[in-house]
């Protein structure tokens, strides 16, 4: 007896949905970048001596503000992916920025 068997059949992606797809790929690569840019930012700040409270302000300042744009962009990714525009693999970099921040808030704060 010889069967057939049917490969399932995927959907072309029309133009519409992949110029979606391409528009909320550049605007999340352009959000995880400033949140990149402001954790390079709060990493950078460092006190140059036990007198120099505003550097340590400026480091929290800058890895809260990070948070914030992380939670923004997971949110937004998370719409993105719900409307099947980008796949699931687009939540690890929001999630570690977040991280990062998160860590530089907590257990590595400079030090006065």
């Amino acid at each position: 007896m010889n069967e057939t068997r049917t490969m399932p059949q995927q959907h072309p992606r029309s133009a519409a949905h992949q110029m979606g797809a391409a528009v909320c790929t550049l605007f999340l690569t352009l959000g995880n970048l400033a949140t990149g840019y402001l954790l390079l930012l709060a990493y950078a700040a460092e006190p140059a001596g036990p007198w120099d409270s505003e550097s340590v302000a400026h480091s929290h300042f800058a890895a809260g503000l990070a948070l914030a744009f992380a939670a923004v962009i997971a949110l937004l990714t998370w719409v993105f992916v719900k409307a099947e525009w980008l796949r699931r693999w687009w939540f690890t970099l929001p999630a570690l920025l977040a991280f990062a921040a998160v860590l530089r808030l907590t257990l590595l704060v400079p030090e006065l």
